[in-house]
């Protein structure tokens, strides 16, 4: 039964697995630079296995989501939590391209077994309709509030351990999500009654309603916005920023390096990003869903294109991380409510799979273009602003979606 309170177990619960998740998924991008370092790789071969990745994950979310609502909560996320684990550990002992790109389809699935579609279809079950938005708003938040320190814990740890022995610590870290479980109620999946749709049919229905194309086709650039910024804005930083003033402030709190500026940058995006997935979610239960989506795509537009346009400095990425992590998974509670809104609950987490292997899609994309376009090129600039284009077409496509429970249409007469 839905519960009016908004900090539920099974709020709490949730959120300390996202907030897992996303901490160690956050800090792939820290380890761009010592991979290559240590085979001698071009930067296109760990991309490719983190684009995989991204690809997996995609894949396995709706197909985790429909797992969960056939089997229970329970067993989708112990199956990722095994899978994430033992694709990590595994990665550790790989030592070639080929391997370590296979081994990323199995931390992939894990990922979307302990991810947003699973666990944000629990949250949205559990919250009543007037705390819904701010109750996912809170959970996405968690994945943020992972992320702040999910890179600089990779960055602190490869100072003293090889990629390897992190990759190992990492795997076991996973297996703690499991303590969490008995948060999350008993699990079951919802007993339909006569009257409901069977998930075949909300599916097909869906697919042919207009507006769930447009959420589809809409989510797909801000998978490539975060994919390629995860993935390769550390690497960005520590090869193009300007100098660390040793008297300025950021020495001050010890960041010496560009390499250390780029794990920072991550987790500053985490840091602004509880906030703004916070306000995203209760500005959702008391404005229309497509309008805030529009926005935010219209406003991280803007912001891309003005700190690709300005010389990249230290100030410039610190100002910039803020700002695009106020938006970062922002649009994760709306458009994730927008589903839930449009056409309910009892198969949301499997319609939202659907939609997020949209996000995953252009999360591919966006990692495996920054690795070959820099292996051509030598820079980020044109997968950077091919990034700047499809925020724009986001921006427009949300503005048609039909922002209401959906309803069979009448047989004509």
């Amino acid at each position: 039964m839905p519960h009016s309170r908004i900090l539920t177990p099974v709020l709490i619960g949730g959120s300390l697995i996202l907030l897992i998740n996303f901490a160690l998924r956050a800090s792939f991008g820290v380890f761009q630079i010592p991979i290559a370092q240590d085979f001698g790789w071009p930067r296109a071969e760990f991309s490719l296995a983190i684009a995989i990745q991204n690809l997996a994950w995609g894949i396995g979310q709706p197909i985790f989501g429909a797992m969960a609502e056939r089997w229970g909560d329970r067993w989708a996320i112990i199956v990722g939590a095994i899978l994430y684990s033992s694709g990590l550990i595994l990665t550790a002992f790989a030592t070639t391209p080929a391997s370590i790109q296979l081994l990323e389809i199995i931390v992939g699935f894990g990922i979307a077994g302990t991810g947003f579609g699973v666990i944000l279809a629990v949250v949205g079950r559990a919250a009543s309709d007037d705390n819904r938005s701010l109750a996912l708003g809170i959970a996405t938040a968690a994945g943020s509030a992972g992320q702040v320190f999910g890179a600089p814990l990779a960055e602190g740890l490869l100072a003293f351990y090889p990629w390897q022995s992190v990759f190992i610590i990492f795997g076991v870290i996973v297996l703690s999500t499991m303590l969490f479980l008995p948060m999350l109620g008993d699990g079951r999946p919802a007993t339909p009654s006569q009257l409901e749709d069977s998930m075949g049919t909300v599916l097909r229905r869906a697919f042919r309603d207009p507006s769930f194309m447009m959420i589809f086709a809409g989510f797909f650039s801000c998978g490539y916005q975060l994919g390629f910024i995860t993935a390769h804005f550390p690497a960005m930083i520590t090869e193009m920023c300007g100098p660390i003033d040793p008297a300025g402030m950021l020495a001050g709190l010890g960041i010496t390096t560009t390499s250390a500026l780029g794990a920072i940058a991550i987790s500053l995006i985490g840091l602004a990003n509880i906030g703004g997935a916070i306000l995203a979610g209760y500005l959702g239960k008391r404005y229309t869903k497509k309008y805030l989506l529009a926005g935010i795509y219209t406003l991280r537009t803007i912001a891309a294109a003005a700190f690709i346009l300005t010389p990249m400095t230290p100030a410039t990425v610190v100002v910039f991380s803020l700002v695009m992590g106020g938006l970062w998974l922002a649009t994760v509670p709306l458009t994730s409510g927008l589903v839930a809104y449009i056409y309910g609950l009892r198969y949301m987490g499997t319609l939202y799979g659907f939609v997020f292997l949209s996000h995953q899609l252009g999360s591919f994309m966006g990692v495996w273009l920054g690795g070959k376009l820099y292996d051509a090129s030598g820079d980020y600039f044109l997968v950077w602003w091919i990034g700047v284009g499809i925020g724009a077409f986001s921006a427009l496509i949300h503005l048609p979606v039909r922002e209401a429970p959906y309803r069979i249409p009448a047989p004509a007469i």
